[in-house]
Formats: structure tokens, sequence, C-alpha cells
């Protein structure tokens, strides 16, 4: 597989599942910029603030490349599946995605706090393109679970289903951060480009952390632990990562 170019939004993507992209890179000349709200924002208005915060950058709407969602509880599949219909219809009205041949380039994470949880699935930030002729290349890998993706669901496939053992917790890490390796190998990266890796799980990751993480270079900034769990049931440890030089927080 190699990545597709988004041409309205100046970056390139890994094709994935309709409701997400494995990551994406901006094109030479441009750079990817994250936009972190200071706390959770409604998914309606959350698209709306997104919607301004863009065009005051004087930005095209599909310049949209990744978000970082919150949501209260992981989902069924059949609830997941609900949920990124309603999602991938925003994005649709954008000129994203392609309804016609369920083609999503925008990357993204959404987990779910498991204290302090939002009332409803929310923002918590965003990346979109923006031209910079001496731009550094950047990119944003989408988080993954311990399970693969459009395999028609996940529970069949998650690694150690179940097994929240040490040992069951590591081989999850170890799948995940391969999934991680995969994707910046796809767009073009490493962790030696890497900004920031962000875990999420509510269990205990120390046991790995040294042997499984910090080794292979991913912790190289530094590791956000996140205290929440993946967005469907039965996933109990996702990651995502970044290179990006320029973040704000609004």
């Amino acid at each position: 597989m190699t990545t597709a170019p988004f041409a309205p939004g100046n970056f390139r993507y890994i094709p994935g599942v309709f409701q997400y992209s494995g990551g994406v890179a901006a094109d030479p000349g441009y750079r990817l910029e994250r936009v972190m709200f200071r706390s959770p924002v409604p998914l309606k208005e959350g698209f709306a603030r997104v919607e301004a915060l863009i065009t005051a950058a004087g930005r095209p709407l599909t310049a949209f490349a990744a978000c970082e969602l919150r949501s209260p509880e992981p989902f069924t599949e059949d609830g997941f599946r609900a949920f990124n219909e309603i999602y991938v219809g925003t994005l649709a009205k954008w000129g994203i995605f392609d309804t016609a041949a369920r083609t999503n380039p925008v990357a993204r994470s959404n987990v779910c706090p498991e204290i302090e949880k939002p009332a409803e699935p929310s923002f918590h930030a965003f990346v979109f393109t923006v031209p910079d002729a001496n731009a550094a290349p950047s990119f944003h890998v989408a988080g993954s679970g311990e399970a693969p993706e459009g395999k028609g669901n996940y529970k069949d496939h998650i690694t150690r289903r179940g097994d929240l053992s040490v040992s069951g917790l590591t081989e999850k890490a170890r799948y995940v951060l391969g999934e991680m390796e995969r994707r910046m190998d796809m767009l073009g990266f490493t962790w030696a480009q890497s900004t920031a890796a962000q875990l999420y799980t509510v269990h205990d990751p120390h046991p790995f952390l040294a042997t499984e993480i910090v080794r292979r270079g991913a912790a190289r900034c530094g590791l956000t632990w996140h205290f929440a769990r993946p967005p469907v049931v039965e996933l109990e440890y996702e990651m995502d990562c970044r290179g990006i030089s320029v973040e704000r927080v609004e």
C-alpha cells in the first residue's frame, strides 16, 4: 500500500477505513499545525469552531487533516459505525469525504476518558495544513488499538482479547507500537522525526514502558499517557503519534 494524495488539502494520507485514514503528511511547501481546545468541545460546536479557525487562517476547509476526539464511553461495534456515519457527514459537506468512493483522508483518534468524561462526543484537538515554504516535513498518525481495522469487526481480531495480564498487555503494546511504526514508515518517517507520542489506556504501562516503548525510541520527546479507553468495547490499548512543530491552545 502506498499513500494517496489529497490535493485540495495539500497533504497525502494512508488509505484506511471509511471513518478515517491511517495518517497524514503535509505536502512540500506546507506544514501541519495542531490546535488543542482547553476543554472538550461537543462535536457540532467543535466542527463550527474548527471551521472558524481554519477560515480565519485563510485556508479552505479541505485543509482539515486530522482530529482527536473524546467520547463518554466505548461504543459497541454497531454504535461505533452509527457514530462514524454522522461524523463523516460533515466531512462530506466540506468536500473531504468522498461519499461515492467511501474514502476519507482525515486521520483520527477517538478515545474515552475514564475520569471527567465528556457528556457527548467532543473535539480535543485538530490538525490542518498551512503554507510554509521553509517547513520541515510534518506528519500525524491516527490512533490504533490492538486490532487491525477493516476486518468487519474488532472483537474477532483483538490481540490477546480479554487478557489483562502483564504478558497480555505487553503483547497488545507491541502490536500497537508496530502499527505506529508501519504507518510512519508509509509516510516516510520514524520515531526520530516524532515530536509526541500519546498512549490511551486505563492499565499500568510501567512493566513494559522501558523495554517496549522507550528502547524503541517512541518516548524520545516523552510519553503522554491519557487515562482513557479506546473507542470500542474490549479494546484496551491505543496510541497515536505525530511530528508537528507548530501547536497552540484555543
